[in-house]
C-alpha cells in the first residue's frame, strides 16, 4: 500500500510538474478583468493583469479537446491491451505546451463537479521529459509530481510500483507528458526511457497524452519502437495559423479581436489591433505564443511609461523571440528601433 501523498497549502511557486504548482493552476481562476477607468484597480494589479492576460482557443486547441474527450471515453473500460494516446505536434511558439496545461485543468475540473466529495483523487497528472533522459529519470518526474519521498533508496523498479499503484489509487485519468521530442531512441538511454513510458501507459489505466516539437519527424516514431507508438497514438497538428483563405484571415480576426478586447489600457481606442492583424500576422508568422507575447509586452511597455495604448509604432519596438524576428523582420525593415519618447 503506498501512503498517498497530499499537496502543502502554500503560498509560493511551484512549476505545475509538481502537485502543488499543477493544483495552484487548476485552482487559480483567470484574472476578473474590471473597468479600464476603475480608479481603485492599481497599476500593478494592472500590470498582473496584462502579463498574465488571456488564453484564447484556437481551433487546433478545439480539435485537441474533442479527440481527447473521445479517447477519455474509448479507453474507459479498456482493462488490458493498447489504450489509445493523442500526441500534439507542431513547430515551436504554436501554443502547444498551452494547449495540453488547458486540456488538463478542464477535465480535472469537470471532474471536481462529477465528484464534489471524494477526496484523495489526482485526475489529472502533468511531467516534462527531462533533457538525456534515463528511465529512472522520467519515473523520478512522476514520482517528483506525487511528492513520493525517498526516491534515493529506491531503484527504477520500487519507483515504477510506488508510482503505479497510486496513480491507480487516485483514479488518474489523463496523463500529460511534455517535450517528448526529447527522447531520442537512437541511443540506448532514450530507447530504454521510451520503453518506460510505453509500459506506464500499460500499468495506468489512463489516456496518455504527448506533445513535442516536430514529432512525427523525430527519432521517436521510427524503427520497432516507432511502429508500436504510431500503432497506438493519433497525431494532432498544432500549425501556425494560416493567412491565406477568406476563412484564415476571419479565424485569426477573431483571436486578435479577443486579445483587443482584453485590453484594459485607459487611452485603448477598441479594434486597433484588428486595423493590424495583417501585420501581426507577418510579424508572429501566425504562432500564438509570440502574438501573446507581442501583445502583453506591448500593454506592459504602455503601462510603465504612460502612453496606455498600443500603436504600430510601439509593436514594432518590441523584440520577439529570436526565430520569430528572423523569419518576420524584412530587409528594409530598421535594425535599430528608435527610441520612444515618454
Amino acid at each position: 500500500m503506498v501512503t498517498t501523498a497530499q499537496p502543502a497549502t502554500t503560498s509560493t511557486f511551484s512549476p505545475l510538474t509538481t502537485w502543488d504548482g499543477w493544483q495552484q493552476f487548476v485552482d487559480t481562476p483567470h484574472t476578473q478583468a474590471r473597468d479600464a477607468g476603475d480608479q481603485e484597480w492599481t497599476l500593478e494589479q494592472r500590470e498582473d493583469y496584462h502579463a498574465r492576460f488571456v488564453v484564447l482557443k484556437t481551433p487546433a486547441m478545439e480539435t485537441i479537446s474533442t479527440a481527447v474527450r473521445r479517447l477519455l471515453l474509448l479507453n474507459r473500460g479498456q482493462q488490458g491491451g493498447a489504450r489509445r494516446g493523442l500526441i500534439i505536434s507542431g513547430p515551436a511558439t504554436t501554443g502547444k505546451t498551452t494547449a495540453m496545461q488547458q486540456l488538463g485543468r478542464t477535465v480535472e475540473l469537470a471532474d471536481r463537479r462529477r465528484r464534489p466529495d471524494q477526496d484523495g483523487r489526482l485526475p489529472v497528472l502533468f511531467i516534462t521529459v527531462p533533457p538525456s533522459s534515463t528511465p529512472k529519470m522520467l519515473i523520478s518526474e512522476f514520482a517528483r509530481f506525487l511528492g513520493l519521498p525517498t526516491l534515493e533508496r529506491m531503484n527504477q523498479i520500487q519507483i515504477t510500483n510506488a508510482v503505479c499503484e497510486l496513480l491507480c489509487e487516485m483514479g488518474t485519468q489523463l496523463v500529460l507528458v511534455d517535450d517528448v521530442h526529447l527522447m531520442d531512441t537512437r541511443s540506448r538511454a532514450g530507447a530504454e526511457t521510451s520503453d518506460q513510458l510505453k509500459y506506464l501507459g500499460e500499468r495506468i489505466p489512463a489516456t496518455f497524452v504527448y506533445s513535442g516539437i516536430d514529432v512525427e519527424s523525430s527519432p521517436l516514431l521510427t524503427g520497432v519502437r516507432g511502429s508500436q507508438l504510431a500503432g497506438r497514438f493519433k497525431i494532432v497538428r498544432n500549425q501556425p495559423l494560416r493567412y491565406g483563405s477568406a476563412a484564415d484571415k476571419q479565424i485569426w480576426h477573431d483571436l486578435v479581436h479577443g486579445m483587443d478586447s482584453a485590453l484594459r489600457l485607459r487611452r485603448h481606442r477598441p479594434g486597433i489591433l484588428v486595423t493590424h492583424a495583417a501585420y501581426l500576422h507577418a510579424r508572429t508568422g501566425g504562432r500564438m505564443g509570440s502574438l501573446s507575447h507581442l501583445i502583453r509586452e506591448a500593454a506592459l511597455v504602455s503601462l510603465l511609461d504612460g502612453t496606455e495604448r498600443i500603436t504600430k509604432k510601439l509593436l514594432e519596438e518590441i523584440e520577439l523571440d529570436t526565430a520569430a524576428e528572423q523569419r518576420a523582420r524584412a530587409p528594409h525593415r530598421r535594425r535599430t528601433p528608435p527610441q520612444r519618447q515618454p
